[in-house]
């Protein structure tokens, strides 16, 4: 079993920047990649950006250019950030921290990120 702590959402102005992190523990050999999805209301979660466990990132279309992906490997926890910049108002969601293993998709209980005008 992996558990998932998200922490960092809230409310950000337009243009401003947020940063989530995403803390991993349990079961954290098993795990090939983490990544951060978002569901904004009425529409499909969507893939924001992954971390493979060599450090090959991935990114979604919606915010490419506009965020970066890294993560920290410590002993028992693997703790993946989530930079976001230039936020608009259409970034609004929540957002889901996701980690994969080879049998199971963990996610985490989702963070709130509002972007105001």
């Amino acid at each position: 079993q992996v558990q998932l702590v998200e922490s960092g959402g809230g409310l950000v102005q337009a243009g401003g920047s947020l940063r989530l992190s995403c803390a991993a523990s349990g079961s954290i050999v098993s795990i090939t990649a983490m990544g951060w999805f978002r569901q904004a209301p009425g529409k499909e979660r969507e893939l924001v950006a992954s971390i493979t466990r060599d450090g090959n990132t991935h990114y979604g279309v919606s915010l490419k250019g506009r965020v970066t992906i890294s993560r920290d490997n410590a002993a028992n926890t693997i703790t993946v950030y989530l930079q976001m910049n230039s936020l608009k108002l259409e970034d609004s969601a929540v957002y889901y921290c996701n980690a994969d293993s080879s049998l199971y998709a963990y996610w985490g209980q989702g963070t709130q990120v509002t972007v105001s005008s």
